[in-house]
């Protein structure tokens, strides 16, 4: 019998039934067992952190309240994990990229990423998850069971974060942003993949080339080089893609769909990513710069290109005469000095004003702008205007005094190189 029982056994006012009824119920053993614990957990309630107390609220089961945005909780682990979105504490670390977690089932799910583990299978379909709540979310395309509509555009979502993200669509809305550069973004996804460009990681490696990418799929796209696999076919040509984008995009020739307008020059592109590329030549954006010299550049491949400038890698060979280049557009136009094609065939860009030919495409583009008097390049100091890029660096000289040729004869110093 418990020590503290026999001091206690007196009639309580404070339990809601009569002695006679326990007995009546449990046989004596039992109904001394009850006292004891009875007892024993009142003693234990006297002791209990009077600190939990102001955290308890009158929502019963959810009595742990997060001071700073006011979420509730069952219990205080889950507030404490949740306390870790508001302080930015990740204690859990993956031991193969580094990346960092607020909670161990997220890093779990996570190292799936990188073993390529999905355990997770549809009894309908077959297709396989990481996670259990990816096919939940999956079973509800096949089951159609609650589903999420958006009330603006009607679109049916199979998860309720989806909806939410979806919605930013239609807001506007963009509530992370870059700590590097102050780029915003809506899906923290994107961000994540956004602030590899300045950190350069890059943690999926391809197992056969060794080439490494920002993230997993990305990686898969890149090994279908190397398998051949084009899954993605036009339906009017027949013709393969790696991508569904790149299948997309290309339906665009047969259709002649170009929904991508730029608001300062009116030039129209079939593809968003040449559209993003052209507003830089506007907007002067540069945002890959050399780690080396600290150039930049409107866009990663010739970044990539200008690197080799450093590095003297030169992987592009002519098979006819064996110099090198760095890009494969110098190659191509050093191969037509090789040609034995007449000049209208070596020159296959002609001028449909004054029909002079030119060999590349870019060359024909800053030609016509001579005619049409075209001038998309500014001064942001004075407003003057250039037909050309190279053309408005010299000008910026004369604003700056920079004169970075000198002659190594007298010494004198120039602002731009004038070659005949």
């Amino acid at each position: 019998m418990c020590e503290s029982f026999k001091d206690k056994i007196r009639p309580n006012q404070d339990l809601s039934f009569s002695i006679i009824t326990l007995v009546t119920y449990f046989s004596f053993f039992h109904f001394l067992k009850y006292f004891c614990l009875y007892f024993h957990n009142q003693k234990r309630r006297k002791h209990v952190d009077p600190g939990s107390k102001s955290r308890k609220t009158r929502k019963g089961k959810n009595s742990f309240k997060c001071h700073t945005c006011g979420a509730v909780f069952k219990n205080n682990y889950n507030l404490k994990v949740h306390q870790r979105c508001h302080t930015g504490e990740k204690p859990y670390s993956c031991s193969t990229c580094g990346k960092k977690f607020t909670r161990t089932s997220t890093l779990k799910d996570h190292l799936k990423t990188h073993t390529g583990e999905k355990p997770y299978s549809c009894d309908t379909c077959g297709r396989k998850f990481s996670r259990t709540s990816r096919l939940k979310d999956h079973l509800r395309s096949h089951t159609g069971e609650n589903l999420y509509f958006c009330k603006t555009c009607g679109k049916c979502l199979r998860s309720s974060s989806g909806l939410v993200v979806h919605m930013r669509t239609h807001t506007g809305e963009k509530p992370y942003t870059c700590n590097t550069c102050g780029k915003k973004f809506s899906i923290k996804a994107d961000l994540t993949k956004h602030t590899r460009t300045h950190t350069d990681e890059k943690p999926y490696s391809c197992e056969e080339c060794g080439k490494g990418f920002t993230t997993r799929s990305i990686l898969l796209v890149h090994m279908r080089i190397h398998t051949g696999e084009k899954p993605y076919f036009c339906a009017t040509c027949g013709k393969g893609f790696r991508t569904c984008s790149a299948s997309l995009v290309h339906m665009r020739n047969h259709t002649s769909e170009s929904p991508y307008t730029c608001n300062t020059c009116g030039k129209k592109f079939s593809n968003k990513s040449d559209f993003s590329r052209h507003t830089r030549i506007h907007t002067g954006e540069r945002p890959y710069s050399c780690s080396t010299c600290g150039k930049k550049f409107t866009r990663t491949s010739t970044l990539n290109d200008h690197l080799k400038n450093h590095t003297g890698e030169k992987p592009y060979s002519c098979g006819t005469c064996g110099k090198k280049f760095n890009r494969p557009s110098k190659l191509k136009d050093h191969l037509r000095s090789h040609t034995s094609q007449i000049k209208l065939r070596t020159k296959p860009y002609p001028c449909h004003i004054c029909g002079k030919r030119f060999i590349q495409n870019s060359n024909l583009a800053r030609h016509v702008r001579i005619h049409t008097n075209t001038k998309p390049y500014s001064c942001s100091t004075c407003g003057k205007k250039f037909t050309r890029t190279s053309t408005l660096k010299d000008h910026l000289k004369t604003h700056t005094g920079e004169k970075p040729y000198s002659c190594d004869t007298c010494g004198r110093k120039f602002s731009r190189i004038i070659t005949d």
